[in-house]
């Protein structure tokens, strides 16, 4: 199967509001639910899986009913860090040919030709991500905080999500990691990256466009993005 899992564990507390910023409204609808509809309505998808803070399954499950969302089968709880809600999506599939696009919640505006792409790729590759190419020169950083390298922009990419894997794949990695005692991670390709280092990870292009709210500054550009769309 291709199941879309979108991640929706964080807290949200960067926006600043009492609710986690899935819950955040934008265009009359949660984040949560454009990032949903997102995967819902693209024909390759068969089913998708939300993996949530144990407080929030009943509101997660309340907005499913609400729009009569057919392909959320699984509503997941997450864990502390950010690879326990990966990990409680990954054990809770067994076939390890199914395709799994691990998507932050509170990416909504993912195009269906990224979700495309990602698993056209995953025909030839067992690991996919979604970058964009950096358009600033980034430095990098001694402990003393003076530069030590330059590396070549061309070489470099912004990450976006979804990261794509056979579920095969990333619970290999993950049974790696969780053995070794100094094991941290802030993404889910960083773990294939780190502990399957003979895996090629393909790279989709990303959008602009596909972007990650984490500020109170980013809900007035989602809005516009989101009318946008809809007048299209």
């Amino acid at each position: 199967m291709n199941i879309a899992v979108i991640l929706a564990g964080g807290s949200g507390t960067r926006l600043g509001g009492p609710l986690p910023k899935q819950f955040m409204t934008a265009a009359g609808k949660t984040i949560l639910e454009h990032t949903i509809e997102a995967f819902e309505h693209h024909a390759r998808i068969d089913e998708i899986a939300v993996v949530i803070r144990n407080d929030y399954i009943e509101e997660a499950k309340a907005i499913v009913e609400r729009n009569g969302y057919k392909k959320v089968r699984k509503i997941l709880a997450g864990g502390k860090e950010r690879y326990d809600s990966s990990l409680a999506a990954i054990r809770a599939y067994t076939h390890d040919d199914d395709l799994l696009l691990l998507h932050d919640a509170v990416r909504p505006l993912v195009s269906s030709r990224i979700i495309d792409d990602c698993l056209t790729a995953l025909d030839t590759f067992r690991a996919v991500a979604v970058a964009v190419k950096t358009t600033d020169t980034i430095y990098q950083v001694d402990n003393n905080g003076c530069i030590c390298a330059i590396p070549p922009r061309s070489t470099l990419r912004n990450a976006q999500t979804p990261q794509a894997f056979r579920r095969g794949t990333i619970s290999e990695a993950y049974a790696i990691a969780l053995q070794d005692p100094d094991f941290v991670t802030t993404d889910d390709i960083g773990v294939v990256s780190r502990y399957l280092p003979h895996e090629p990870i393909y790279v989709v292009e990303g959008e602009a466009s596909n972007i990650k709210v984490t500020y109170k500054e980013d809900l007035p550009l989602l809005e516009r993005l989101l009318q946008e769309r809809a007048t299209r």
